[in-house]
């Protein structure tokens, strides 16, 4: 079954300096980030479907690596960049991290009207990027269709996107962060609804207890 792959984007200046980057354009990819982006993409066991990544430049240059590599062409998709974290734009203290990850971690916990100051709530995420997400499956993800779709996007969005479409819970989903390239893999079920069938290194059922770590919190 076709399935729609999230992809978060390869390593960035700031997921090095752990810096809160949520503006688009935002930092570019390090040498390590775009080495990993190519070798996701010739990694892929077919060429996708589709190609679209967020208008962050982190994400366009991910998948300008993955087209490279399978000759499927991107296309940027307006409304699925990061979570937008306000006032903690730039910063990279802990305490800054601390109040991200406590607002993050209620919205998995079903708090989506808390926000970071100046920030997005988690109603006003799901807002912009479920419809583009359904829209997507209209279509691509037909019960006739066959090949994957690739969406290169960001890891808090992500797994918010995860927890919220595919019902995978906390505290799964706030202790397990995407490394960069990982995916999480979504498959169109029967009942109009979505399951998950990876995250990251992991397959269902997602029961491992990982310790939380505030390393790369946007991961």
């Amino acid at each position: 079954m076709s399935r729609l792959i999230l992809v978060r984007h390869g390593e960035t200046e700031g997921n090095v300096a752990k810096i809160l980057d949520t503006r688009v354009p935002g930092l570019p990819l390090t040498e390590r980030g775009a080495a990993q982006a190519k070798t996701f993409g010739e990694s892929l066991s077919a060429p996708p479907r589709a190609l679209f990544c967020s208008a962050a430049l982190r994400a366009r240059q991910t998948a300008s690596y993955i087209e490279a590599a399978t000759g499927v062409p991107a296309q940027v998709l307006e409304g699925v960049h990061e979570v937008q974290v306000g006032d903690l734009e730039g910063r990279n203290d802990s305490q800054s991290h601390d109040i991200f990850l406590d607002v993050y971690h209620a919205w998995h916990d079903g708090d989506l009207s808390l926000r970071v100051p100046g920030g997005e709530s988690g109603h006003e995420v799901l807002e912009r990027i479920v419809p583009v997400i359904e829209d997507l499956r209209a279509k691509y993800l037909t019960a006739d269709a066959s090949g994957d779709i690739l969406l290169v996007n960001h890891g808090a969005a992500m797994r918010l996107i995860g927890r919220t479409l595919a019902g995978v819970a906390p505290p799964f989903t706030t202790n397990n962060h995407l490394d960069n390239t990982e995916t999480i893999e979504l498959v169109p079920a029967a009942d109009g609804g979505w399951d998950c069938a990876r995250w990251g290194r992991f397959t269902p059922p997602f029961s491992y207890k990982a310790a939380p770590t505030q390393d790369d919190p946007m991961g």
